[in-house]
């Protein structure tokens, strides 16, 4: 099998097909940074412990993250997209199953803690990054807007799960000294539902 095809020899890549466009494309950053992502992801399982039994997710996740950069490479209408909304829908159910572990936050926290929890936050910026090179595209190109919700759900996800690592490890978060209290622990997931579903109407007219 030959791994090099020489098309990219001129700063140009295709597309899934057949577009060309260039290497710093803004859609090719923010597929590459997935890629990125991806490969963090399976670092980061090599480094965990054997039979730990979130490592089945973590790889269950590193497929939706494949999933995300193939619809990412497609430009709309060549083929159908693979992400949807039942991908939201695990992730924030993923979220909200972790929020509930540890102590809730007041305030902003240090990444870091123990070795995974530490490599989970450093996932949690890449997908920021990969976040910002979607919403670039999407100025200029029509994609997947479930592949940007997903996306932008990571984060918070990487967040949630690198507190859960240094709780189980007995790690306390250490608070960011110059921060005050941020966070409202006495709003509800339906709070922000309906707040949501408020903008939306507003937006509307």
């Amino acid at each position: 099998m030959q791994l090099y095809t020489k098309t990219g020899d001129k700063g140009l890549t295709k597309l899934v097909g057949g577009q060309s466009v260039a290497k710093d494309a803004d859609r090719v950053n923010a597929y590459g940074t997935i890629d990125e992502l991806n490969s963090w992801l399976g670092y980061t399982i090599s480094r965990m412990e054997e039979g730990d039994e979130l490592i089945s997710e973590l790889l269950q996740l590193q497929h939706y993250l494949f999933d995300c950069g193939s619809d990412l490479s497609t430009p709309h209408g060549v083929y159908p997209y693979k992400v949807d909304d039942k991908l939201v829908k695990w992730i924030e159910e993923r979220i909200d199953t972790y929020a509930d572990i540890p102590p809730a936050l007041e305030t902003f926290i240090l990444p870091g803690g123990d070795e995974i929890a530490s490599m989970l936050h450093v996932a949690r910026t890449i997908a920021r990054r990969a976040e910002r090179h979607i919403v670039a595209t999407m100025w200029t190109a029509e994609i997947n807007n479930d592949v940007l919700i997903f996306v932008n759900r990571l984060s918070d996800y990487f967040f949630a799960l690198a507190r859960v690592m240094n709780y189980r490890k007995k790690r306390t978060d250490v608070a960011y000294e110059r921060g005050s209290k941020v966070f409202h622990n006495n709003i509800t997931k339906a709070d922000v539902e309906r707040w949501a579903r408020e903008r939306e109407e507003k937006e509307k007219g």
